[in-house]
C-alpha cells in the first residue's frame, strides 16, 4: 500500500492469513484501523515494507479490533496522535481486540503540543493481547505511556502480556499523570486483570513518583530491569499481585526507588536492587500504613505480604510504617519478612520505622555490617564482602544463602526493543554545536542568536552589545564573554531573553545591564513565559554580573511562567545588585495541583546586593504526592540588603529540600519555608544572619555536620 485509501480499500475485506504491506515513506495523517478475525496461526498481518522506514507523522493513529490480529515494524514520531490514544487495542467502546499482538513498533516523542493535555501512547483494552519489543521514549506530556484499560463491558480478567518492550527515558513530569505503566485504576481494583509484565526494561522513566502503577490484582511482574529510573513499582490498589525476580539499578541516582507495598496478599520475592537511594516512599522497600475500611481511592492496609529472598544491596533506605499519619493509621497485619540480604550506602542507618510491626513476622534475614536500631529480631548482622557474580550483581560468600537468588539472569538491553531504530532520547546540549565570533555592536547579538543552530556557542568580543528585540530561543544556546565583564550587553525590551518550547540557555562571563529596559509588567532578563510549553529545559548563568533592574516594581532576573518546568537552573559565581524583583522567580503555579515550575535551583558562590524581592521565591502548593521536587541549594553566598521591603528574602512554599549552607544575610528579610506536602527537609549549615529576622518554618530545620 502506499496511500490511505489504498489502506482503507484492502482493509475492508481481510482474510485469516492476509498481509497488508506498507511502503515505505512518510505516512501522514493517517488512521491506521486494522479489523477482521484470523485464526490461530493465521493472524491478519499489517507491518511495514522495511522495519523502521514506515514512518507515521502528523496526526495518525493506530486501532485494532476483532481477533488473531498483529501489527508490526511501524514508527510514530514528529506529531502527535489526534485523540486520546496513539496505539489503542480497540476501535470503539463495543468494538476491540482480543488474541492480538502489536510488536516492533517505535513512539518517538509523539507528544501533544501542549503538555498538559493528555493521551495515553498504547492502551490495552480487551483480553488476551499481547505488546511486545517495542519501544517507547520521550513522552513529555500528561497520560500514562502504556495503561490496561479495564472494564465489564471489553473484560476485567485481561490476562494481557506485555513483555521485552525498551520504555524509554521520559523526563520528570513536575505533576501528577507521568506513569510509565499502569494496569487498572482504583475503581475496578477489587478485581483481578490477570496481567502478565516481564522481561520489559525501564530506562531513566522519572516522569513521577509511581514508574509502575499497579491498581488490579493477580498480576505478574517478572524479570524486569529498572534502570536509572525515578521512583517506585507501586502496589497501589489490589490484590494478590506477584513481583518477582525484577532488578532494580539505581546507579547512585536520585530518588531511585523500589517496590512499594499496600493492600493484600502481595508477594514480593526473589528480586535484587542496588544503588537505589531514594528515600520515603521511594524507598529501596516501603511497606506501607494503611486506612481502615479505606474508600477505594486511599490506601488500603497490608495485609498477609510476603517479601522473601530479596537482595537489598548498597542502598538508602528501607521505610516500614511509611505514610503513618492520622488517616493511615493501620500498620501492616499477617505479614511475613524473611530470607532477605540488606546491606546499606553508609550513609546512615537505611532502615525508618514508622509505628509498631508487631504484625510482621521477621525470619533468617542478614544485615551487613550490623543490625539497624528498629528491626524487632530475624535479622543477624555479619560483616559479608560481596562479590559480583557473572549475572553482574552482588552476592555474599557461598554458604550464605540469602537474598536474591544466584541464577537471576537479567535480560539484557539487547533484546528488548527492536535492533534497528537507536535506544536514546535525542537531546542537544548546550555547548555541543559550533563555535561563532561576535563582534560588539547594535543587534550584533541579536542577528547572531537568529542564525544560530541547536547547541551553538557565541562567543563575544570585549565591548558593547545593544539588543533593541527580545532574543526567543527554540533550541539550546551557550553565550559567553571572553573575560568576566569585558562583554556588556543592553537591552531596551522587557527581556533580553525568552525561552520557549525547546530553547535551553547558558550566560557566561557577561555583564548584562537592564538600565534602558522599558517600564513594562513582567520584565525579565530570562522570561519564560507561561503558555510557551517550554519544558524540561535548563538555565545557567556563571561568573557574570546582572545590574539595574529598576524600571518596573517587579524586574526579575528569572521569571518562569505558569505550565513551564525547568530540569535545573544554576547560579555560579554571579553578582546581582540594584534590582526591583527577585532574582529567580518560580511562582506561577498557584492552582495547588502539586505542579510548579523548577524541579532544582542551585547558587553557589555568588553575591546579591540591593535586591527588592526575594531571592527565590519558589511555590509548591497542593497535596498531590506524586512529585519529589523542587528543591533548592544555597551554598556560600552573600546577601545584602534583599528583600527587606518585604521581609522576605527567601520565599520556599511546598519546597521538599532546602540546603542552605555557609551563606551569610545581613539587613535582609527573613527565610521563610512552608510545608505543604510530603516530608520536606529544612537543612542548614555555617550560615550567618546580621541585622536579619529569624528564620520561620513550620518544620524543625536540620543542622548539617
Amino acid at each position: 500500500m502506499h496511500d490511505s485509501a489504498g489502506y482503507a480499500a484492502a482493509a475492508k475485506s481481510l482474510k485469516p492469513g492476509d498481509t497488508v504491506i506498507l511502503a515505505d515513506g512518510i505516512w501522514r495523517d493517517v488512521d491506521l484501523l486494522l479489523t477482521g478475525t484470523g485464526k490461530i496461526g493465521q493472524p491478519i498481518r499489517l507491518t511495514a515494507q522495511t522495519p523502521g522506514k514506515v514512518i507515521l507523522s502528523g496526526q495518525s493513529q493506530l486501532r485494532l479490533a476483532g481477533a488473531y490480529l498483529e501489527v508490526s515494524n511501524l514508527v510514530f514520531r514528529d506529531g502527535w496522535a489526534p485523540g486520546g490514544e496513539v496505539v489503542s487495542f480497540r476501535r470503539s467502546s463495543s468494538q476491540w481486540a482480543e488474541h492480538s499482538r502489536v510488536t516492533g513498533i517505535v513512539i518517538d516523542g509523539y507528544n501533544k503540543p501542549d503538555r498538559a493535555q493528555s493521551d495515553n501512547w498504547v492502551a490495552m483494552y480487551g483480553k488476551f493481547n499481547r505488546f511486545d519489543h517495542n519501544q517507547l521514549v520521550g513522552k513529555t506530556n500528561t497520560g500514562t505511556t502504556l495503561v490496561v484499560v479495564r472494564n465489564a463491558t471489553s473484560g476485567l480478567d485481561n490476562q494481557h502480556r506485555i513483555d521485552h518492550n525498551w520504555f524509554g527515558p521520559r523526563p520528570n513530569l513536575g505533576s501528577n499523570g507521568g506513569e510509565t505503566l499502569r494496569v487498572g485504576t482504583s475503581h475496578d481494583s477489587q478485581s483481578a486483570s490477570n496481567t502478565v509484565v516481564e522481561n520489559n526494561w525501564f530506562e531513566e522513566c522519572d516522569g513521577e513518583v509511581e514508574i509502575v502503577s499497579n491498581k488490579s490484582g493477580g498480576n505478574l511482574y517478572r524479570g524486569n530491569v529498572f534502570k536509572t529510573s525515578r521512583g517506585s513499582l507501586v502496589l497501589r490498589h489490589g490484590h494478590g499481585n506477584v513481583v518477582e525476580r525484577n532488578v532494580f539499578l539505581g546507579d547512585g541516582k536520585p530518588h531511585t526507588g523500589g517496590v512499594r507495598v499496600i493492600n493484600r496478599d502481595q508477594i514480593v520475592r526473589d528480586n535484587y536492587f542496588e544503588g537505589v537511594v531514594g528515600d520515603g516512599f521511594a524507598s529501596a522497600l516501603a511497606v506501607m500504613a494503611g486506612t481502615r475500611d479505606a474508600p477505594l481511592n486511599r490506601y488500603e492496609q497490608v495485609d498477609n505480604a510476603r517479601i522473601s529472598n530479596n537482595s537489598f544491596v548498597q542502598v538508602r533506605h528501607l521505610f516500614l510504617g511509611a505514610g503513618l499519619d492520622d488517616e493511615r493509621n493501620a500498620m501492616p497485619v499477617r505479614s511475613r519478612i524473611d530470607g532477605n540480604l540488606f546491606v546499606g550506602d553508609g550513609t546512615g542507618e537505611p532502615l525508618r520505622v514508622q509505628g509498631e510491626l508487631g504484625g510482621i513476622a521477621f525470619s533468617g534475614n542478614v544485615q551487613s555490617p550490623t543490625v539497624s536500631p528498629g528491626f524487632p529480631g530475624g535479622v543477624s548482622g555479619r560483616a559479608l564482602t560481596l562479590q559480583r557474580a557473572a549475572n553482574g550483581l552482588l552476592y555474599p560468600p557461598a554458604g550464605t544463602e540469602v537474598g536474591a537468588p544466584r541464577d537471576l539472569a537479567p535480560v539484557a538491553r539487547e533484546q528488548v526493543g527492536v535492533d534497528w531504530y537507536p535506544k536514546q532520547r535525542t537531546q542537544v546540549a548546550v555547548d555541543s554545536g559550533a563555535s561563532h565570533s561576535v563582534a560588539p555592536g547594535e543587534d550584533t547579538l541579536s542577528r547572531a542568536v537568529a542564525d544560530s543552530a541547536p547547541g551553538d556557542v557565541l562567543q563575544l568580543k570585549a565591548g558593547d552589545y545593544r539588543v533593541g528585540q527580545v532574543l526567543a530561543l527554540t533550541h539550546p544556546l551557550s553565550v559567553e564573554g571572553p573575560q568576566q565583564g569585558s562583554a556588556r550587553v543592553r537591552f531596551s525590551g522587557p527581556s533580553l531573553f525568552e525561552l520557549r518550547a525547546g530553547g535551553a540557555l547558558r550566560l557566561t562571563r557577561l555583564d548584562i545591564d537592564g538600565s534602558l529596559a522599558p517600564d513594562a509588567a513582567g520584565n525579565a532578563v530570562v522570561r519564560v513565559p507561561p503558555g510557551s510549553q517550554a519544558f524540561d529545559y535548563t538555565l545557567e548563568i556563571t561568573h557574570s554580573r546582572i545590574h539595574d533592574l529598576t524600571s518596573n516594581k517587579a524586574f526579575d532576573v528569572i521569571n518562569t511562567g505558569k505550565g513551564t518546568l525547568a530540569r535545573w537552573i544554576r547560579l555560579q559565581q554571579v553578582g546581582v545588585d540594584d534590582i526591583s524583583g527577585s532574582v529567580i522567580n518560580a511562582s506561577a503555579e498557584t492552582d495547588d495541583l502539586g505542579t510548579y515550575n523548577v524541579e532544582t535551583v542551585d547558587i553557589l558562590d555568588s553575591v546579591f546586593q540591593r535586591i527588592g524581592g526575594p531571592l527565590v521565591n519558589l511555590y509548591r502548593g497542593g497535596t498531590d504526592e506524586s512529585t519529589f521536587g523542587p528543591a533548592l541549594y544555597l551554598r556560600s553566598s552573600r546577601l545584602d540588603t534583599v528583600g527587606a521591603s518585604a521581609d522576605t528574602s527567601l520565599r520556599l512554599h511546598g519546597v521538599q529540600l532546602a540546603s542552605l549552607s555557609d551563606t551569610s544575610w545581613q539587613r535582609s528579610g527573613r527565610v521563610r519555608f512552608t510545608h505543604q506536602v510530603g516530608e520536606p527537609h529544612l537543612q542548614l549549615h555555617g550560615n550567618t544572619f546580621t541585622a536579619t529576622a529569624a528564620l520561620q518554618s513550620d518544620i524543625p530545620a536540620e543542622t548539617l555536620p
